[in-house]
């Protein structure tokens, strides 16, 4: 017995072979972003990894810097293109991330501000 609510979706999308080049393209061109990317982030590792960098400057903090542009940068385009979030309005765009960015504003105050509260309670006591 066949069932007649099960719709098959494959075969009722009528797409011409322009518009599937054109979504083929686009995945191409998201697939080598994000493989690229990838790529520096890895050489980057091998590179900074093995140097004698100073932990404590600055060159230390723009790499890590360049690290986290990079992920957030990755994880924006997988959202955004194969999620699906990129095809829907910009109101329903922002009220999904709106809270994700502020939380990741946050995290990032609580990294920068609040991370050498224990050297500060440890001089503050007389430990140091």
């Amino acid at each position: 017995m066949e069932r007649d609510d099960i719709i098959e979706y494959s075969l009722h999308a009528h797409h011409s072979e322009e518009e599937g080049r054109k979504i083929r393209k686009k995945i191409f061109f998201v697939t080598m972003l994000l493989s690229v990317i990838t790529a520096v982030e890895v050489g980057m590792g091998m590179i900074w990894g093995k140097a004698h960098i100073d932990v404590n400057g600055w060159g230390w903090m723009s790499i890590k810097i360049a690290f986290i542009l990079m992920t957030i940068l990755k994880a924006g385009y997988i959202i955004m293109i194969f999620m699906h979030l990129g095809d829907e309005r910009k109101t329903l765009r922002r009220i999904i991330l709106v809270p994700y960015l502020i939380f990741i504003a946050y995290l990032f105050f609580i990294l920068f501000f609040e991370s050498t509260y224990i050297h500060e309670f440890k001089a503050f006591i007389g430990w140091v």
